[in-house]
């Protein structure tokens, strides 16, 4: 077998013999795009004290990543198909490790925005060629079980992120978690062309680029609206966002049901199978960032532990993870998508609400059983929903499945992460202000209600002031933990209420197992009916 691999997966005559390590690269480029959203929640405490950031700032370093990773994926997802999908894994890494370098090297707030915008950019050729090269290289019988692996790796990342960033972080400054993904991404670039096959759609027509540019309007206009809004305010900007979203949605779904080649055939959001799958990825997606984006504040500001032991205490979700997935490899072909997904998001749901119990007295292990259940949940059901996502799709048209799979996913977490977000931060600020409100000069009490860091460095200010000393620095200290603290109950709540309606609407609109097909979805159920009975194989 020669060192690099040429012949095309549509020419082989047989399964390709080496594609479990194809599949270890993929999983291994879908690891670092997803740890570069996860390892920023520890690292940013520390670029806000380099840095400077305001509030402002430090949510669009971490969103400067999400805007073109979300808007992006359908797009280039397509372009992948038509043109090379082992060509867009590698292009996406070398786009990838460009912006990965350009952000450890920087030390400008705006320069810094850039570079992660530029990752998020190479993040949206990345993963959905990752999974429309594993639908093309595996056989059906065996795409189960490799999707499972790959529904694992986003969990795991979830984890793995703010764990190899708190190590880097406990000897380097925090541009190493910049820096940490480009030994991988090169990894990823060489085991790319030294094991996965070229791969790119037949006979497939010319790309919908009008259809693209609304998609890509419509995404990137609602998640800007969605992350600008809540936090900073209905101005003209995040409204004006709001309506081009809406409309280039409405002007989408009018050009796509015209269009003889269509970038997204919206009627598949009428089979049950394949709405009901979107719905379930991005509501999981949803909670999970959110509930973890709050968490680990608490872990690091209330509880006081470093980014390094943060990331060892997010371990567990990593491996409930796995533990969902082993079940789901055996419970899927028996009871079906429906009865599967559902009871993962009703075991997800479960642990957003238990963070409703969250006192100013709480400890880690009052967050250990909340996060065993959500990374559970998501073990158990991603699979099974990524699975039939695809499984929607025909074979020239991988990369568009990919795409919309992912852009639900990276959807769910901008929701959470920006519609919890800002309740939390909104919930915070009247709790403190209530507590503190008439004991603080406007200016420090400004910065305490900004967020939990800054409350927690304005008590450290009043610790060192002679006119305040250690018993007011301490009182303001209580009031800031005991507000944050009720900030993730409130928020919790409210997360927990639309995970649990998100988890209704889902049972109701997945089909049940003697569901049947219209006439012309006999195939796409087939296909999919034979990846579930082969889960277990």
């Amino acid at each position: 077998m020669p060192l690099f691999v040429k012949t095309p997966v549509e020419k082989m005559t047989e399964p390709y013999p080496r594609r479990w390590w194809a599949l270890l690269v993929l999983c291994l480029s879908l690891l670092i795009v997803v740890m570069a959203n996860t390892s920023l929640i520890v690292a940013a405490p520390d670029m806000t004290k380099d840095l400077g950031l305001s509030s402002s700032d430090l949510q669009w370093v971490i969103d400067g990543y999400t805007v073109p990773y979300a808007a992006l994926m359908l797009v280039l997802g397509a372009i992948g198909d038509k043109y090379s999908r082992r060509g867009a894994l590698v292009l996406g890494l070398l786009i990838f490790i460009g912006g990965s370098v350009m952000g450890g090297l920087v030390d400008g707030t705006s320069l810094v925005i850039t570079a992660r915008a530029i990752m998020g950019v190479g993040a949206a050729v990345v993963m959905p060629a990752t999974l429309s090269l594993l639908v093309a290289i595996f056989p059906r019988a065996e795409r189960a079980k490799a999707i499972t692996a790959w529904s694992a790796t986003s969990g795991l990342a979830i984890a793995a992120g703010p764990l190899a960033a708190g190590w880097l972080l406990e000897n380097h400054a925090w541009g190493s978690t910049f820096l940490m993904n480009v030994p991988v991404a090169v990894l990823g670039v060489v085991g790319a062309l030294l094991l996965v096959p070229p791969s790119k759609a037949e006979g497939m027509g010319r790309i919908d680029y009008v259809g693209g540019l609304l998609s890509i309007v419509s995404v990137g206009s609602l998640v800007y609206a969605t992350i600008e809004g809540p936090h900073f305010g209905w101005g003209v900007g995040p409204i004006t966002a709001a309506v081009v979203a809406g409309v280039g949605l409405l002007a989408f779904v009018a050009w796509e049901l015209k269009h003889p080649n269509p970038m997204l055939d919206v009627r598949k959001f009428t089979e049950r199978p394949f709405s009901g799958s979107m719905l379930a990825v991005l509501f999981f997606f949803f909670g999970t960032f959110g509930s973890i984006y709050y968490s680990t504040q608490f872990l690091q500001f209330v509880l006081g532990y470093d980014a390094l032991e943060t990331g060892i205490r997010l371990l567990p979700l990593a491996g409930a993870v796995f533990v969902g997935a082993a079940v789901t490899a055996k419970l899927a072909p028996k009871l079906g998508v429906k009865l599967v997904v559902g009871t993962g998001m009703v075991i997800g749901t479960a642990g957003v609400f238990l963070l409703t119990q969250i006192e100013s007295g709480s400890t880690y292990t009052d967050f250990l059983a909340p996060l065993l259940l959500l990374g559970f949940a998501i073990g158990l059901s991603l699979s099974p929903a990524t699975d039939t996502i695809m499984g929607s799709f025909p074979e020239d048209e991988l990369g568009v499945g990919g795409g919309a799979n992912d852009t639900a996913l990276e959807l769910g977490c901008a929701l959470g992460i920006a519609i919890l977000g800002s309740l939390l931060a909104t919930s915070y600020k009247d709790k403190l202000t209530d507590m503190v409100g008439g004991h603080l000069p406007a200016a420090a009490l400004d910065t305490a209600k900004d967020s939990v860091g800054g409350g927690v460095a304005v008590a450290e200010q009043v610790a060192k002031n002679p006119q305040g000393g250690a018993e007011q620095a301490q009182t303001l200290l209580g009031a800031v933990h005991e507000s944050f603290a009720h900030a993730i109950a409130h928020t919790s709540l409210v997360g927990g209420i639309i995970m649990a309606a998100g988890t209704l609407i889902v049972i109701a609109v997945l089909p049940s197992r003697k569901h049947t097909t219209k006439p012309g979805q006999e195939a796409a159920a087939e296909t999919t009916a034979e990846q579930t009975e082969t889960v277990g194989a």
